[in-house]
C-alpha cells in the first residue's frame, strides 16, 4: 500500500542545510496499523508529511497503492489526496465557526457528484461510528478535548480512505480518553482493513498496533 524507498528531506535555507530524514526504506502493507516513533525533531511529522503528500521528497521514491506519486502535478495530487488518504491531527483544526455535521462533511465538498443528501448520510455514518451521533448540531466549543478529537476522525473517515495519517491523535488527551481514542482506530483498521501510519511518543498505545518503526536524527533505527 505505501512504500518508501531511500527517501531523503533536505531543508536548505541560504546559509543552513538541515537534514530531516534520509535513507528511508519503509514498506507498509494494506490494513496495518503502524507506528512511528522518536524523540521531538526526529522526522515523524516530516515522514508522515511525506506519505501525506503534503510535502516532496529531495530523493528517493514514495509510492502509495502502486502509483508513484512524487512527479505528480498539483491538482492530482490534491485530488488522490482527497480519495485515498484521511489525516487526524493532534490539534482537532475543526472549523469553530461550523456545526459538527458541517466540520464533517467538509472533505466531501471537494468531491464531484456528491450530493447535499449524500454527504449528510455519509457524515452521519461517521459519526455514528465514533458515537457521537448525538452531537451534529453542537459546535466545537461546546464539546471535550475527546469529542473533538472523534469529530476529526469522523472527518477523517467521512470520505471512505483507504490510508489515515495520524499525527499524535492523542497527543492533547488523558490517558483514559487517548485508549478510547485508540479504540476507535483499532475498530477502523480491524473491521474496515483501513490502513493507519500513526506517529505517537506513547509506547503504551504504539503497542497496540501491528508494528512500530523508529527513528533518530531522521533515520530508521529499526
Amino acid at each position: 500500500m505505501i512504500t518508501l524507498k531511500n527517501l531523503e528531506k533536505v531543508y536548505q535555507t541560504d546559509e543552513i542545510e538541515t537534514v530531516a530524514l534520509s535513507n528511508i526504506n519503509l514498506e507498509i502493507e494494506k490494513g496495518e496499523f503502524v507506528s512511528v516513533m522518536g524523540p521531538s525533531g526526529c522526522g515523524k511529522s516530516t515522514l508522515l508529511n511525506m506519505v501525506g503528500l503534503l510535502d516532496v521528497p529531495t530523493k528517493g521514491r514514495l509510492t502509495i497503492d502502486s502509483n508513484e506519486v512524487e512527479e505528480w502535478p498539483d491538482k492530482k495530487l490534491a485530488q488522490f489526496r482527497n480519495r485515498k488518504l484521511g489525516f487526524i491531527f493532534q490539534s482537532f483544526h475543526l472549523i469553530n465557526d461550523l456545526p459538527v455535521l458541517d466540520n464533517v462533511e467538509l472533505p466531501l465538498l471537494y468531491r464531484k457528484g456528491i450530493s447535499g443528501k449524500e454527504r449528510s448520510k455519509r457524515a452521519l455514518e461517521a459519526l455514528k461510528k465514533v458515537g457521537l451521533s448525538a452531537r451534529t448540531k453542537h459546535y466545537p466549543s461546546q464539546l471535550s478535548g475527546g469529542q473533538k478529537q472523534r469529530v476529526a476522525i469522523a472527518r477523517a473517515i467521512v470520505g471512505r480512505p483507504d490510508i489515515i495519517l495520524a499525527d499524535e491523535p492523542t497527543g492533547n488527551l488523558d490517558s483514559k480518553m487517548g485508549g478510547e481514542i485508540m479504540e476507535i482506530l483499532q475498530n477502523l483498521n480491524k473491521n474496515e482493513n483501513t490502513t493507519i501510519l500513526m506517529v505517537t511518543h506513547d509506547e503504551q498505545l504504539a503497542k497496540r498496533t501491528n508494528r512500530i518503526v523508529h527513528l533518530f536524527d531522521g533515520m530508521q533505527v529499526n
